[in-house]
């Protein structure tokens, strides 16, 4: 009888939850000293966004050598390797003493950071079936909020009590205490010692996986052959439009609540907290929905793609967040909560249509090519974002900014579905 829930392989996914946690508290911190930090160094909205486009461009460069590098060196070192990176880059941020320092700390944090979802896609296309992908990759990516959610709760504490420096610090050690976990407990399914041959039988039950498996899941596919494929673009694409988006949240958040309604501090701790949590929800559910779509008798494709339709759909109110926000501010917290639901609910979808369409040996190399392009699409908003607030800070109306950016939150997730919709018409696995 094969196993609903196994043991082994939902362990995996709460490892791989808690990497992601720990990769997005890391990269949260700095937006939760960005008043702390413009005033010790003199940062404007530019210089601010030039740090975070730092980040971006050496994130982006990383997720195309990451996803050529796991794919190489398998989840297990491969895992291993960036998250000690990244930790160490993360607390090296406490010893920059100039913009130019941090530059050179986000840079780093950056290139290393950019192993953890190339490493958590092919994990997950090694431990799960087609139908449990999209919720394992949902339940992992939730960590991104828990992630920002333990940030505004715990960072400008911090502040208060020990300084900035060791906001970074101890943030950065947390990486280690996981490190010393995955390397106890990981292992592929085909090498682990504890695993019953009912799970292993159910992780390979996938019929056009498991029929080719001395075949599709051992070709070895090159850059210029995996970009020559309609497939990839599709989710370059996705990527490209609709990452930025997260970005935007992630480093604009608290500074719209800041410039917005006067919050300060910990006084931002429950509104981010509560958008983040909301995002949290957002991401479960979306992986549980097409999961519920193919038991109901639809195809992967068929469930993946209807899904998508209606997370995008969900991110159009945003653009009303300032109205209502006029209204409350808890309204403007709750509209955006809902577009962030969105947009995790969409992320859970959207990286598992590379396992479902490319052979396992394929998902971390495809995984990092649209991850760069969601990061050079990140650059872009960034860059658009503070030239944009800068401009309107100067003309004292900096809400027209936030209002342009909103509306391109909210339209950028149904001009990627179609996009991809144009690009991939029809589920086509590549088999050769």
């Amino acid at each position: 009888m094969q196993p609903s829930i196994g043991k082994y392989r939902w362990t995996i996914c709460g490892l791989v939850f808690f990497a992601t946690t720990i990769n997005y508290l890391d990269r949260s911190v700095i937006s939760l000293l960005k008043s702390t930090l413009s005033k010790e160094f003199t940062w404007n909205e530019t210089d601010y966004a030039n740090i975070v486009v730092a980040f971006q461009l050496c994130y982006a460069a990383g997720l195309l050598g990451a996803g050529r590098l796991i794919d190489k060196l398998g989840t297990k070192i491969g895992y291993g390797l960036a998250t000690a990176l990244w930790s160490v880059a993360a607390i090296a941020h406490a010893a920059a003493t100039s913009t130019f320092g941090f530059f050179v700390a986000r840079g780093a944090l950056g290139i290393t950071e950019a192993g953890n979802f190339p490493a958590a896609i092919k994990t997950v296309a090694e431990w799960f079936p087609k139908k449990e992908r999209a919720l394992a990759t949902g339940i992992f990516n939730s960590g991104a909020n828990i992630g920002a959610i333990l940030a505004p709760l715990t960072v400008p504490f911090i502040v208060v009590i020990w300084g900035w420096q060791w906001a970074f610090i101890l943030t950065g050690l947390t990486g280690f205490i996981w490190l010393i976990l995955w390397l106890l407990v990981y292992e592929v399914p085909g090498k682990h010692k504890k695993l019953s041959q009912a799970e292993y039988e159910y992780i390979h039950s996938d019929e056009d996986e498991s029929s080719s498996t001395g075949n599709s899941n051992s070709i070895k596919l090159s850059w210029a052959q995996l970009l020559g494929y309609r497939q990839t673009w599709a989710f370059a694409v996705g990527k490209f439009l609709t990452d930025p988006v997260w970005w935007f949240y992630l480093f604009w958040l608290p500074d719209f609540l800041e410039k917005q309604y006067g919050l300060t501090n910990t006084q931002i701790a429950l509104p981010v907290a509560l958008a983040y949590t909301m995002a949290t929800i957002g991401s479960i559910v979306g992986g549980w929905l097409p999961m519920y779509f193919i038991k109901k008798g639809w195809t992967v494709f068929h469930a993946r793609k209807t899904a998508m339709v209606i997370y995008a759909c969900c991110a159009l109110p945003v653009v009303s967040a300032q109205y209502l926000g006029s209204i409350n501010m808890w309204l403007a917290v709750l509209i955006i909560g809902l577009a962030m639901s969105a947009h995790q609910a969409w992320s859970a979808n959207i990286y598992t249509t590379v396992s479902d369409l490319f052979p396992k040996t394929a998902v971390a190399s495809v995984t990092g090519i649209g991850g760069m392009f969601g990061a050079l699409g990140g650059i872009l908003i960034a860059k658009t974002a503070g030239n944009l607030f800068d401009y309107y800070k100067a003309d004292g109306h900096i809400e027209t900014g936030y209002l342009i950016m909103f509306l391109v939150c909210s339209v950028a997730y149904v001009i990627a579905w179609i996009i991809m919709q144009l690009l991939v018409p029809k589920m086509k696995r590549i088999v050769a």
